[in-house]
């Protein structure tokens, strides 16, 4: 990338979670910014979150995904830092009111990921072998297919979660298959699933960059990270998901490809145990994503989405 000929920063500090992943996510941020501005000193402020310190209890039942970006925030809020990182899908469908999103860079695979030593894929696995997952959407994906599976949450950052896997804890778990390839860790995929088989979660693969509203001068530097067609997609997406109140509380995936003119929708909601699903799969233009996803929310209402969502509250709240 190639300076720009607009007033640069002279420094920049990015606020980020301390978990390996999330480090490399603001590492990867930095050396953009520090190509993009020679001059500028770019930092990085690591912080842990309440989302990382809770890890005996399901995102569902602590406060979802805003637990992992309160505290950058903060720090934003309070001038410790200009900007954060984050990875897309950990961020809630409503910003706080001063906050918003100045950058989506281009997607990693949106893919989940089957990870095991023992098995080659969800398929292999015997009757009653415990897989691991932190996401009641891959929850429910699995049950629905696999009713002979154990499913059990699985929390902590990638590292801890391949740690439980390999100490014995799950005879497979699943992840991201962004995090795993970010970090180099491609080797441990030993199947990728399908959006077919696993619909991804709205936004996921995508990084994002957050920043105070006011900071007009700092999203005009960041504008040069951003990819449009990433951005297209992931904003659909996740226009969906706030339809429906998406959060960590509700098994909902949603999933958009540009295809030359046209964007492909698919999306589902489905209760926790994988009985009730609705889902759909539309393809509209890529000039009018706002009517695409009416017409997938749609859809999804026509097949019962909104007893589904009611389903799942009644579920959360009796477990």
């Amino acid at each position: 990338m190639s300076s720009l000929n607009l007033t640069s920063p002279t420094k920049l500090i990015i606020a980020s979670r301390e978990s390996r992943l999330a480090m490399w996510q603001a590492e990867s941020v930095q050396a953009q910014l520090q190509a993009l501005y020679p001059a500028c000193v770019v930092e990085i402020l690591g912080m842990t979150t309440r989302g990382d310190q809770i890890l005996d209890r399901a995102l569902s039942k602590v406060g979802g995904k805003g637990l992992f970006v309160k505290e950058l925030e903060t720090a934003m809020a309070e001038g410790k830092a200009d900007l954060a990182v984050h990875s897309l899908k950990d961020v809630p469908m409503e910003l706080p009111t001063g906050f918003s999103l100045a950058a989506i860079l281009e997607r990693e695979d949106p893919r989940d990921a089957f990870v095991s030593n023992d098995f080659a894929s969800l398929n292999d696995l015997p009757h009653g072998a415990v897989v691991g997952t932190s996401s009641l959407r891959r929850q429910a994906l699995i049950t629905a297919q696999f009713p002979h599976l154990i499913v059990r949450p699985l929390r902590g950052n990638l590292d801890t979660r391949l740690k439980k896997l390999d100490q014995g804890d799950y005879a497979a778990i699943i992840l991201a298959a962004a995090g795993l390839k970010r970090l180099g860790l491609s080797s441990r995929i030993r199947n990728v699933l399908a959006p077919e088989e696993s619909l991804p979660a709205a936004g996921q693969g995508a990084m994002a960059i957050e920043l105070l509203t006011s900071r007009t001068d700092l999203a005009a530097w960041l504008a040069p990270l951003n990819h449009a067609q990433t951005a297209l997609a992931v904003q659909t997406e996740r226009a969906v998901s706030k339809a429906f109140g998406g959060s960590c509380e509700i098994p909902l995936a949603a999933h958009a490809v540009i295809e030359g003119s046209k964007l492909r929708l698919r999306a589902l909601v489905a209760t926790p145990d994988g009985k009730r699903v609705a889902q759909t799969d539309l393809t509209g233009e890529v000039s009018a994503p706002e009517v695409l996803t009416r017409q997938v929310v749609a859809a999804l209402q026509a097949q019962g989405a909104d007893s589904i969502l009611s389903a799942c509250k009644e579920m959360l709240s009796a477990s």
